[in-house]
């Protein structure tokens, strides 16, 4: 059982305020994921750097001499913005030798890449987590978040949720996949490499994968009906928007209220109750095998 939550503001005089409405959508999911939890914000408008959320998994952090390290090697425009063990690097420069730079950094590891989405996760209560990153004070067009109660991997930091593949891309799951190490076998010849064990991060690479193949989301999420067998919530988020879908059987609770200023959506009612203008809002339980989309206009 694990929670999941995710709020696109359709009026972007709220975008200063995403931080402060979702925090407590994330903490109402507690009961539901005590184990660790996970944060993907998407800024309002793209940045001409690309983005890395970079997680310190052990030892003293130091990011100031990640920072040498960095223009040493690869002398150029970066800059990084810290909190603890958590950091974002904005950089211009060319993002695989980046990346390979990182892959020889000691308890390094990237989180997430893009040019909106700066991602957050971590082991503990969603409380601790929010505070631990001032999550009230993040400001955005969009998030997906995710409160995790381990039944199937270890509880890491690298096995919290949201999973992230390509660029601006993410996924939460409540459920349980059946077959993710086929889907794994299908995915791995074609040069995908995994990092967990993780049934979530199967469906996060393999939709991903259609979606870089052409396909849209609505595409790539009708051939992981085909592909990915189990029960399954999927939240998910892109540059663009939101989607959510359910298993053919929707064993997984969801509900969505949506109003002329945002569209929310939660495991459980008790997450939305907070939100302004949830009594008059638009409030529906999401139909099996039926995929909901949502973009910022």
């Amino acid at each position: 059982m694990c929670g999941i939550v995710g709020l696109l503001l359709k009026n972007p005089a709220w975008d200063e305020r995403l931080g402060e409405l979702l925090v407590p959508m994330l903490v109402g999911m507690t009961d539901r994921g005590p184990d660790s939890a996970g944060l993907a914000v998407f800024a309002t408008t793209p940045v001409a750097a690309t983005k890395l959320s970079l997680f310190q998994l052990h030892g003293t952090v130091d990011w100031a001499a990640f920072m040498r390290a960095l223009a040493r090697d690869l002398p150029g425009e970066h800059g990084l913005h810290e909190s603890g063990r958590h950091a974002v690097l904005s950089t211009r420069a060319n993002i695989a030798a980046v990346r390979q730079h990182i892959a020889g950094m000691p308890g390094v590891v990237i989180l997430s890449q893009g040019h909106q989405i700066d991602l957050y996760k971590d082991i503990g209560t969603p409380g601790a987590i929010a505070e631990r990153y001032g999550f009230v004070k993040l400001a955005g067009s969009h998030a997906v978040g995710h409160t995790r109660m381990a039944t199937e991997s270890a509880v890491t930091p690298a096995h919290a949720h949201p999973f992230t593949a390509g660029e601006d891309f993410c996924l939460v799951h409540n459920g349980s996949l059946s077959n993710p190490n086929l889907v794994r076998r299908k995915l791995e010849p074609l040069g995908i490499h995994f990092e967990t064990d993780n049934d979530t991060e199967a469906a996060c690479r393999f939709l991903e994968w259609r979606m870089r193949e052409g396909d849209s989301i609505e595409d790539a999420i009708e051939q992981g009906f085909t592909e990915l067998d189990g029960f399954f919530t999927f939240l998910i988020g892109t540059q663009n928007g939101l989607s959510l879908v359910r298993d053919p059987f929707a064993c997984k609770p969801a509900i969505v209220a949506e109003t002329d200023d945002y569209v929310a959506v939660a495991s459980e009612f008790r997450s939305l109750a907070h939100l302004p203008g949830v009594a008059s809002a638009k409030l529906f339980e999401p139909q099996p095998r039926t995929i909901y989309s949502w973009k910022r206009a």
